[in-house]
């Protein structure tokens, strides 16, 4: 594993308990960078990303114990069922924006003016490659991934001058415990899209991760990286 110069930094990382998260975690942690997780399953300090006064609260907590947020990876997320528009339940379209989209807005909103005093910040958001291309019968998913896609690009625009980078990464579909939230038949759907003929790696997207989490990204933001196996077309 090549290691990155992340020492005496700090970190969140949200949906950081299992999965792409917990990769991310890991490899933040071996490169030296001190990290706190805010996961809604993490029994000792849950943290909701939808309820804007329990980010509040987890924000002024970490600033607290760490001194400073140094590096914020917006990675939390849920698949959503897979059926079509016209038969998808409205309240878990609603669920899937509020995680997958209204989350990373709302831990911005409450970090981004610490890294804008302290003229130094990393913001890293998980979006997908749906969110590009769109899935059938994934709709919701895709249209929460495309916001974070529009997200991204929209607050590095507004950061730009300011030491914070803001950017996000496009994985095709990864073997974690989301994938279980798909049938069988749309998960094998998606492995046919991916030119490479596997699904991608937590440790490959961590790897990503923590590359934009670190000072050698200085000249990116507002940028969109995939790591689809071939599969992106633009």
């Amino acid at each position: 594993m090549n290691q990155l110069d992340l020492k005496g930094r700090t970190a969140v990382v949200t949906g950081g308990l299992i999965g792409i998260g917990a990769a991310i975690v890991k490899r933040l942690e071996t490169s030296g960078a001190k990290v706190r997780i805010w996961d809604v399953g993490d029994k000792s300090n849950p943290v909701d990303v939808t309820d804007q006064k329990a980010i509040e609260r987890a924000t002024a907590k970490a600033l607290a114990d760490l001194g400073r947020i140094d590096i914020l990876v917006n990675n939390a997320g849920i698949a959503g069922p897979t059926v079509p528009v016209v038969d998808y339940p409205v309240d878990e379209w609603k669920r899937v924006i509020d995680i997958d989209l209204n989350g990373p807005f709302l831990c911005c909103r409450a970090v981004v003016p610490h890294m804008v005093k302290a003229k130094y910040g990393r913001i890293v958001n998980i979006a997908s490659i749906a969110g590009k291309e769109g899935n059938p019968n994934a709709a919701a998913y895709a249209a929460a991934k495309g916001g974070v896609i529009a997200f991204t690009k929209a607050l590095g625009k507004e950061l730009a001058k300011t030491g914070v980078l803001v950017n996000c990464i496009t994985p095709a579909a990864a073997q974690t415990a989301i994938l279980d939230q798909v049938t069988p038949e749309f998960a094998q759907f998606m492995l046919s899209k991916i030119p490479m003929g596997r699904f991608v790696k937590v440790d490959e997207i961590a790897a990503l991760t923590c590359w934009l989490a670190s000072e050698d990204c200085s000249f990116s933001t507002g940028a969109v990286f995939d790591i689809s196996g071939g599969r992106a077309t633009y």
